[in-house]
């Protein structure tokens, strides 16, 4: 391959051959940009090499290939290192996220409640008081907070319904 004839041969044979090409780099690295920055790597070694003897296209391919299994390589050593690392460093706090997004959740659910069944709801479940000390409260009748906090409760479940937490995701996110 020469410059100027180099140049107009491989400009043929991206033309004919860059989707196949291209196929085969995504291929080898599992997805379309690490394939994309793959080629364009095997043909910037081709563009330095300037001449080549035989097929540019077995070269490219070649090129491709050998620069995948490098990559291969690096990450295999990584993957040793990691564990070192990962030693090395204290260990990581929990993920609390799972326990803020429910806590999140059901202050939703409880504000979308009428005000008095909210109220038995926070002083009965929320502050602990009992019926008779969530009635004292509230002045109302201790049958009022019971059939308050049934509807209450009731309602949050409905609303709650679709969520599928089990005991033990709440278990490891606390």
């Amino acid at each position: 391959m020469q410059h100027a004839d180099g140049a107009a041969d491989l400009e043929q044979l991206l033309a004919d051959r860059g989707a196949q090409l291209m196929r085969a780099a995504v291929l080898l690295t599992g997805s379309q940009q690490d394939g994309e920055d793959l080629l364009q790597a095997a043909l910037e070694r081709l563009l330095r090499r300037g001449r080549i003897e035989g097929s540019t296209e077995g070269y490219l391919r070649r090129t491709l290939y050998n620069l995948a299994a490098d990559g291969w390589r690096r990450q295999g050593t990584w993957r040793r290192k990691l564990p070192v690392i990962r030693a090395s460093q204290s260990p990581a706090e929990p993920d609390l996220t799972a326990v803020v997004d429910l806590r999140d959740a059901l202050m939703r659910i409880l504000h979308t409640l009428p005000s008095q069944q909210r109220a038995v709801i926070v002083l009965r479940y929320w502050e602990q008081l009992t019926q008779a000390e969530t009635a004292a409260a509230l002045g109302c009748s201790e049958g009022a907070v019971k059939s308050a906090a049934s509807r209450g409760l009731q309602r949050m479940r409905d609303l709650a319904g679709s969520w599928q937490v089990t005991e033990t995701e709440l278990k490891k996110a606390t």
